[in-house]
């Protein structure tokens, strides 16, 4: 059975960059392009892998870690933030909010889903 990920993403190129390169790597994408509805779906399919963008429209990724963590997903799931914003102070912001680590934008192809792996593998030790 495919991984489940969840994308938490409001630029639509960076969706579909994501998506393709998860897609290609074998993985079952689930979109979402607001925190509202990302929260809904991380309830709803309980995914493996959730990766969300720092800055969106209705909410930070920061506040929606925060809240996957104290409400809606099991505690094996690894969260990764993924943002442009890489400000002195996010890497640990993101960590103190409960993700399991961090990918700076420009998302870079070749190595994307090698890092995402080595998170969650991480993770699971």
């Amino acid at each position: 059975m495919k991984t489940n990920i969840l994308i938490i993403e409001d630029n639509e190129q960076n969706m579909y960059m994501l998506s393709y390169l998860l897609v290609k790597s074998g993985y079952h994408v689930i979109q979402a392009f607001n925190g509202v509805d990302g929260l809904k779906l991380a309830h709803d399919h309980k995914p493996e892998i959730i990766l969300i963008d720092i800055q969106l429209p209705d909410m930070d990724g920061y506040e929606i870690c925060i809240k996957l963590r104290h409400n809606s997903i099991p505690k094996n799931t690894t969260i990764i933030t993924v943002t442009s914003y890489a400000m002195g102070g996010d890497k640990e912001k993101s960590l103190e909010a409960g993700a399991n680590g961090y990918i700076e934008k420009p998302i870079d192809p070749e190595t994307f889903v090698a890092k995402m792996e080595r998170i969650h593998q991480t993770k699971e030790k």
